[in-house]
């Protein structure tokens, strides 16, 4: 008889509603909303206090090919209708949203949220796009100018930058004529340099990383990047790559089994030896061939200990980031899978022992913030319906005060809780259905 610790793992939700299979996913407002958008060009955003829609609207007449958040109030999607759109989606935009799923019948159409910015773009690649702050000191949840990286209009194996709000065109890089089209890409800020750094997967198997030089002028178009690294680790097409937290690796996934791991060099870096140096930038820190073709969509989760991949085979799979070892696999849908994606950790703090212990509860009609700390609050967090006795109550710049009485939150709050502080995994399908999971 199979005890309960060797059954396979079940996913705590399973999301309906996409007529079509889903392509892309997203987290945003810290976990409290899944994007997911499908072939036919609907986003849906998910409530996952109570795992329900809370706005739908077809924002392309083609398949999605990314979602993301810009700050609490904008939202990006970009599909293969050649456009990228930056719609305003606060939370007060919601209530004049449909809720109305891809899946039922709708004879009204559905009103869409105000649009901000549209960029014409090139989407026969099915290459999403990337996006950065503009300045290495800014982030993109308060960032009011973003880079956006696409693939360029004209020339498939090019990349575009363009800059929002502006829409307007700063940078074309072209890494090479013979890498065929690019299919995934990255742009950030470096760490150690702060140089802006792209890094391109191809349609060859070639990863790039390269990093514009400081010098370059931005009201001319005169670009200078300078490549770092180069590889070609895949004996076919790149499907998707992500990057460290720490910005210290990049991994690649394929449409053969093979997971690499790159290192991510500096733009100050000095070639001391030449022929040795360059042949150092060459080679990958680690690939495996994991015997299971077509894994696509590879996302690091924020706490860089754990990324995942969608595969063709329907099913996702869990690794190490460290050893690129496999670590969990997740069997629930029959088809395909196409996206995944993780919720944001939040790390404890280093300061204080006690603050892996603290929970932060929005105060929504005071517009306050109260925070729960106690030795049981884990239990709270996920789903213990006991209330907490000893919790300490406190308001910001306000003392410490004792309650002596039994605290319970409200179910609201609980669910709150549960949906920024569980770690979710999200994985989108052929089938039309996200399945939710709760991982390590």
């Amino acid at each position: 008889m199979a005890t309960e610790s060797t059954l396979p793992a079940q996913p705590k939700s399973i999301l309906r509603g996409h007529k079509a299979q889903v392509h892309a996913a997203a987290f945003i407002r810290r976990n409290e909303r899944l994007l997911t958008g499908d072939a036919e060009g609907f986003v849906v955003a998910w409530d996952l206090t109570i795992m329900r829609p809370k706005a739908v609207w077809r924002p392309h007449t083609s398949a999605i090919l990314g979602v993301s958040e810009w700050g609490p109030d904008k939202v990006i999607t970009h599909g293969r209708d050649n456009k990228l759109i930056v719609w305003q989606f606060g939370l007060e935009d919601e209530a004049r949203l449909s809720t109305t799923l891809p899946l039922d019948p709708s004879t009204e159409a559905r009103p869409q949220p105000w649009l901000l910015h549209v960029l014409e773009v090139n989407t026969m690649n099915f290459c999403s796009f990337s996006h950065c702050p503009v300045s290495s000191s800014s982030d993109s949840s308060t960032s009011s100018e973003l880079l956006v990286a696409v693939p360029n209009t004209l020339a498939s194996e090019a990349i575009d930058i363009f800059h929002l709000p502006s829409q307007t065109r700063r940078h074309t890089v072209k890494l090479g004529d013979k890498n065929g089209m690019v299919m995934a890409l990255s742009l950030f800020h470096h760490h150690q340099s702060s140089s802006l750094t792209l890094v391109a997967g191809y349609e060859n198997g070639v990863a790039i990383v390269a990093h514009l030089d400081p010098t370059t002028n931005r009201t001319t178009s005169s670009n200078t990047w300078a490549v770092t690294y180069k590889s070609a680790p895949h004996s076919q097409p790149i499907l998707s790559l992500d990057i460290s937290p720490k910005r210290d690796f990049f991994l690649t996934s394929g449409a053969d089994a093979v997971i690499a791991k790159h290192p991510l060099p500096h733009a100050v870096a000095k070639v001391q030896t030449g022929q040795q140096q360059q042949q150092q930038q060459q080679q990958p820190l680690k690939a495996v061939n994991t015997k299971h073709a077509g894994q696509q969509s590879l996302r690091i989760r924020s706490d860089g200990l754990v990324f995942a991949t969608a595969g063709w085979d329907a099913k996702v799979r869990v690794y190490s980031a460290k050893t690129l070892k496999e670590v969990a696999v997740l069997k629930w849908h029959q088809v395909g899978c196409f996206a995944a994606a993780f919720a944001e950790i939040a790390l404890p703090s280093p300061s204080s022992e006690d603050s892996s212990n603290e929970v932060v509860v929005e105060d929504r009609q005071g517009g306050g913030t109260d925070v729960l700390a106690a030795q049981a609050a884990e239990g709270v967090v996920r789903g213990a319906a006991q209330p907490v006795e000893g919790i300490v109550l406190t308001k910001p710049n306000q003392a410490l005060t004792a309650v002596p009485k039994l605290v319970e939150l409200t179910v609201r709050d609980k669910r709150i809780i549960q949906a920024r502080t569980a770690h979710w995994l999200a994985a989108g399908s052929k089938d039309g259905k996200v399945s939710l999971w709760d991982i390590f």
